[in-house]
Formats: structure tokens, sequence, C-alpha cells
């Protein structure tokens, strides 16, 4: 049967069933069928859908306004939600400037950074270090300290290269990650990168606390937070985390980096900042970044809807909602048993190589042999094709390749943080019968490897 083309483009020709809508953790296409929203779209939609106060606070902000531009009106959902956010960081991090997307953010971030190392008297400061492999967001800018190969590959030319260290994935190596000693030689990894590129070089290091798709919520080893701080101190390095994934609840704390207690320059949230209901991310910076900068005669940055006041009044209603429900407390409790579901199906299947998460930011890898930590024959398209076998049994999930993008396949599981028991049970429930079909379809090729 012929399908009429979409008048709409993403990546690919394949149609999509079409949305009616959601509900809580779930969603209903128009033909009735139901999903279980077991990713939150891609780890957004952190209080569910359709939450009825979130509705009722973008109603009352429509009836008074939907647009101001934030060079000619300050809002009272701006404000507030920026007073709440600051409130939310760590101290000192008190200055809030609002965009509409996580590639928003991290590019407000690098600007930001670099016009305070020129206010500042260190204008040989430009580079920024990030990890490889890592995801930081799709315009030019972010791309630049991005590194996952299919992504970054097609626009190298028209990108400024920034020097990479290796993220500190210790279960390939064969190390230890509740070693310190794990932790720090991943961090020193940094050290040694600075000192090559030259301190007076290196503007700043941008780091997931836990990371997001490129890496399938790897939580770091012991020690290498609070040591990669240590180094960004010592060298006068700017300390900034991307938090646009791991942000507003998702980890079982507020910020991801509250695991660890620390104190960065700069942290950039989106995604379940304002949980789908509108976009809208923030990048939250330490006010002697901002000061300096603006005493110099200001932030020369800006976007048409930051600011925004419908999506500022969504955001808030957002958090209103993650404290009145205690969401982040429900992140941490299901998560560990979410975690738990995930380490028992490992156990039924060869393939499943690793799982790993903290909170409702949960993965699972797929490998050919766990012993030597071989990936699936990049053929198979495993990170795809489970998806699709998920998805048609009624589960959205997430993935995407482990190894620079080109190889390795993980899956993302990272409900809405309401997930009650009953939901992971349904959840692992999908991801058995999934998994099942997943191995009887790929043996052939496996054994003919073999």
């Amino acid at each position: 049967m012929n399908v009429k083309p979409s008048h709409l483009f993403y990546q690919g020709r394949e149609r999509k069933p079409v949305l009616d809508q959601a509900r809580g953790v779930y969603m209903w296409d128009v033909d009735g069928k139901r999903y279980l929203d077991g990713s939150s779209g891609a780890m957004v939609c952190n209080i569910g859908h359709s939450n009825e106060n979130v509705l009722e606070a973008m109603r009352r902000q429509m009836e008074k306004s939907t647009f101001g531009y934030r060079l000619h009106f300050e809002t009272e959902a701006s404000e507030k939600l920026a007073a709440k956010t600051a409130a939310l960081c760590p101290e000192g991090l008190n200055r809030v400037f609002f965009v509409s997307g996580g590639s928003e953010a991290v590019e407000s971030a690098l600007k930001l950074a670099r016009q305070y190392a020129l206010a500042t008297g260190e204008g040989s400061r430009w580079k920024i270090i990030s990890r490889a492999p890592s995801y930081h967001g799709c315009t030019l800018g972010a791309l630049a300290i991005t590194s996952y190969a299919p992504l970054t590959d097609p626009f190298a030319p028209m990108m400024q290269a920034m020097p990479k260290v290796p993220a500190p994935r210790a279960y390939l190596d064969g190390l230890d990650p509740e070693d310190e000693a794990t932790g720090h030689h991943y961090a020193d990894m940094l050290e040694a990168k600075i000192v090559e590129e030259g301190p007076e070089s290196v503007l700043a290091f941008v780091v997931e606390p836990i990371g997001g798709a490129s890496t399938g919520a790897l939580v770091p080893p012991n020690g290498y937070m609070e040591r990669v701080q240590e180094i960004c101190r010592r060298y006068g390095v700017l300390f900034i985390l991307d938090e646009v994934m791991t942000g507003a609840g998702r980890t079982g704390k507020f910020l991801a980096s509250e695991h660890w207690g620390l104190e960065p320059d700069i942290i950039v949230m989106s995604k379940g900042f304002a949980a789908g209901y509108v976009p809208l991310g923030a990048m939250v910076a330490h006010e002697r970044l901002v000061e300096a900068v603006l005493d110099a005669g200001g932030f020369l940055h800006g976007y048409t809807y930051a600011g925004n006041p419908l999506a500022c009044a969504a955001g808030l209603a957002v958090i209103d909602e993650i404290e009145r429900q205690d969401l982040v407390g429900n992140a941490a409790r299901m998560g560990v048993k979410l975690k738990e579901r995930l380490e028992g199906l490992m156990q039924r299947y060869a393939i499943i190589g690793d799982v790993r998460g903290r909170g409702l930011l949960t993965a699972f890898e797929f490998m050919a042999d766990r012993g030597s930590k071989a990936p699936l024959p990049r053929h198979l398209n495993a990170f795809n094709r489970f998806v699709q076998i998920a998805y048609d049994k009624g589960l959205i999930v997430y993935s995407r390749r482990t190894r620079d993008g080109t190889e390795g396949d993980h899956i993302i599981i990272a409900p809405p943080m309401i997930a009650s028991e009953t939901h992971l049970d349904e959840i692992t429930e999908m991801l058995d019968a999934s998994l099942a079909d997943f191995t009887a379809e790929i043996r052939p090729a496996l054994e003919q490897a073999v």
C-alpha cells in the first residue's frame, strides 16, 4: 500500500503512528493502541503527560500574556522561575538565562565562559575540553564539543575542533568502578590534556555528571567527579555541568551533581526542566562570572524566546509538581527497583553485557560476549531493531550506540518519575518479551559469527 509522504521531515522516510492523547505514563495513537512511555520521550517527560496542575498554570498565564520580549519587559513568571531555579542550585549559582532547549543552553554556556575570559583579561583561553564519546547538542558550537561520529563527522569542516578526553567507561576497560583509583585514572587524563594543550589556552571542561545518550546512563567511577572538579580549580578552568538530561530529579536528586556535592561554575538544564509541556531550558551561572561580563558591557548573546512567560509559567508549575509529589524521592526509590529488574533480565539473557544507571535513568548494553566485551555485529543494527520490537509491543524505549556512535548498542529505560512498581512490572514484562524475540531473531547471525 502506498503511503502519502509527510510534509514534515526529520531523519528517515518511515512514517510513525499519529499521536492522539497522552496521560500519565501512557500514550495512545489515533487507532487506539496504547504505549507505555518507558523513556519519557527523549528523557523529557519527567512528571508524566497531561498533568492538570501544569496545564492549569499554563491556562492562567495564557490569559495574561503569551509573549513579552526580554529587552522590553520583565515578567513575573520568568522572575519567579529564576528565583526558584537558583534556590535549587549550589550557592553562588544564582544567575539564570532561559532558553528553549538543551543545545541552546550549552551554546549559551560556551559563550558566557568565553566572554568571562575576555572580561577578566584571559583572552588566551578558548579551548573547551569534553569527553569521547559524548553528546552536548546539535548546534555547531555544541557539536564541536560532542564526540559521536555519525552526528559530528559530516559537519567537521564547519567546526572548530575541540580537545577530548576518554569517558570513564570502566566496565569496558575491565576496571573496578568502586575503586577510587579507577576514578582518578580517568580524571587524571583531563589534567594531562590540559597540560598538553597549555593551561593558558583551556577555557572550560564540559561533562554530563551521569552519561546520557552517548554513553547510556554511565555513572562515573568513585572519585572521578570530585577529582575533575579539583583539577579544573587548580588550572583555572571553568567547570560546566551538562544536566540537560540528568537535571530536574531524574537521577534521584534534583541535580545529579548533588550525588557528589559538586560546585560547578555553570549548570545547563532542559528536557525534564519543563517536562515536555513547553520548550524550555536554562543556563545557571555563578554570579562572579555574570557580574564580570555585565561590567564589561553585557552578555553578547540571546534568543527571541528567552524567558518566554508561558514557558516559564509551565516550568515553575513542573517544579511545583516535582516537589508536591516528592518525585525526586520516587525516582530514587523506583530507580533501585528498576535496576534490580534489569539485572534480573541480564541473568536471563546473555546478550545483556552491562546494566547501569542511577534513579530513573538506567540502561543495559548488548554484547556478543561478556568476557571480551565484544559488541554485537554492527550490521544487526541492534539499537534500532530492539527499539522497534519493543515499540510494536507497546513499549517506548530509547537507544544509541555506545562506542562513538559506530558500534555497541545500549537501550535506555527512563520512565516518568511518577512511575510505580506496577509500571515497572509492566515495563519488565514487555522488555522480557522483546528480548526473547530479539534473541531468537539474531541467534543465526551470532552462531554464524562464531
